[in-house]
Order: C-alpha cells, then sequence, then structure tokens
C-alpha cells in the first residue's frame, strides 16, 4: 500500500486535500484524524506538519510526500522533487531596513534571521558570503525591529507585510517556491506512485484547460484549426446543417476568451466553454 505524506495545516494543507481529492482519492473529513486509508485506490494518507514531511519521506518512513519546494531544500533530507504541483507559489526573498544593502554580497558580516536556516545557508554558502544566520519561528519581519537581526529571508506572496514593517526587498530571489510531490533518494519507485503521478498530472492538465466547442462553414475550417490546434487536433464532425461542421477541442483556461474572440470573427457560431473535471492525455 502507497504511504503518502500530507500537510495537515497552513497553506499547504487545503489545496493538497482537494487536489487528491479531485483526483479520486478518500481524504479526511475529520481535521483530528491522523491516519486515513482508501483501500480501493490501494494508498494511505499521513496527515503530518509540512515541515517534516520531507523528513519522513526522506527517512524513507512514508514513500511520497506533498510539502513546499522551500521546505524540501531546506530540510537537508535525502529526498527530491519529482513532480510541481501548481498551488502555494512563493518567493524566497531578502528584505531589510532601506539602505542596509542592496544586493547578496552586501550581507558579508550580517545578521540574518528566518525560519529557513538550511536554505539560507546553502545559497550564502554557494557564493562564497559568510553571515550570521539564526531560526526563527513566525513574525520573523519583527526581528529587525528588535534588533535581533540586520536582515531578513522569508517568504514573499505579496510583500505588504515587509511594507507595514518598514522593510524592502532587495537582490535576487532565493527560490520560486510551490507544492511538489517528493520521493526518497536513491530508491525504486514504490508500488502505486505512477498511478498517483498520472492522475495529479490529470489534475493539473484539467484546470489548465476548457473543453471548447463550436460550430463553422467547412470552408473556413483550416483557418478555425490554426486558431484552435488542440493538443492532439481537434475533433471535427459533420452538421445536420449542409456546409457546416462541428468542432471540439481543448484550449488552454487562459486563453479561451481571446480564442473566442477570434473564432467569431472568421465566423464561427454557437461557441461553448466548459470545464474539464479529470483527463488523461
Amino acid at each position: 500500500m502507497l504511504r503518502v505524506a500530507v500537510p495537515n495545516k497552513g497553506t499547504l494543507a487545503g489545496p493538497a486535500v482537494d487536489m487528491l481529492r479531485e483526483a479520486g482519492y478518500r481524504q479526511r473529513l475529520d481535521s483530528r484524524e491522523l491516519v486515513l486509508a482508501d483501500p480501493e485506490n490501494n494508498i494511505e494518507f499521513y496527515y503530518l506538519r509540512p515541515r517534516d514531511i520531507a523528513v519522513y519521506v526522506g527517512e524513507g518512513t512514508l514513500d511520497v510526500g506533498i510539502t513546499g519546494r522551500d521546505l524540501l531544500l531546506d530540510s537537508g533530507a535525502p529526498a527530491k522533487e519529482i513532480l510541481p504541483l501548481g498551488f502555494a507559489r512563493s518567493t524566497f526573498r531578502f528584505a531589510a531596513q532601506p539602505g542596509t544593502a542592496t544586493s547578496v554580497e552586501d550581507l558579508e558580516g550580517l545578521r540574518i534571521a528566518t525560519s529557513y536556516p538550511g536554505l539560507v545557508h546553502k545559497y550564502l554558502a554557494d557564493r562564497g558570503v559568510s553571515a550570521q544566520v539564526t531560526r526563527l519561528d513566525g513574525a520573523v519581519e519583527t526581528a529587525i525591529k528588535l534588533g535581533v537581526a540586520d536582515v531578513i529571508a522569508d517568504v514573499v506572496q505579496t510583500g505588504a507585510t515587509l511594507r507595514q514593517a518598514g522593510l524592502e526587498l532587495f537582490g535576487e530571489a532565493l527560490l520560486e517556491s510551490e507544492a511538489v510531490l517528493i520521493k526518497r533518494n536513491g530508491v525504486a519507485d514504490p508500488d502505486g506512485l505512477d498511478l498517483l503521478v498520472r492522475r495529479l498530472q490529470g489534475v493539473l492538465v484539467a484546470r489548465d484547460y476548457v473543453l471548447m466547442d463550436y460550430d463553422i462553414r467547412a470552408d473556413r475550417i483550416d483557418e478555425a484549426c490554426q486558431i484552435t490546434p488542440g493538443l492532439e487536433g481537434p475533433t471535427v464532425s459533420p452538421l445536420h446543417r449542409e456546409g457546416w461542421v462541428a468542432v471540439r477541442v481543448m484550449v488552454p483556461r487562459s486563453d479561451a476568451q481571446r480564442l473566442m474572440d477570434e473564432l467569431w470573427g472568421i465566423g464561427a457560431r454557437a461557441i461553448l466553454v466548459t470545464n474539464i473535471h479529470a483527463c488523461r492525455l
């Protein structure tokens, strides 16, 4: 039975459960439930602190897990990313009071507070910069005001919290993070992992694409197919109305409105867009 670690709280938890449920797996209804078996799919889910998941997977206690790329790299655990999941996106950046620093080289000899010391240590070491790194759990943005640090390194989504604290971002991003599926390094894939990955990939595609149907004159079909080529090519069927065909095709969700405009411009009518709940490519 495949053993999967799932975040039990924080920004990763809800979207992870939603994605697994969309992929056809049972998920817990009671937040106090720590283990959930799904015998029909030959899988078990363990609900753990997001920061601990890479450790459990790296030690082989659990087969795979969902966690943040930042948490994986910070842990130093012998685990690797096998599939980005497209949610909980964030950027890891340095911040300080204006005038403190403008680049990573300016951090030499300074005090840096962060909740991700492993990630920051490696980043600085790779660039030959020596600084004092202090680990803090939560409210890192107050460390400078309290005199604990000169600089902080933290996850940034909008930057509003840092601006309220009188801090500004500087330098390049240390990391672009998102939720990822991970497994242990150097071991064969456990039974059932290929099915889990295929189902999750199906959810990702279903979220990124929509199904588009439209009617168009048969003599304009080549133009229409240039606008909506689809993945393997559109499905084209004759209509009862002579000289017209019906087209069905998958298109990127983000482009749907623009594509509808272009299709209308070449004479397409009855253009419909439908959500995709699941798919296999």
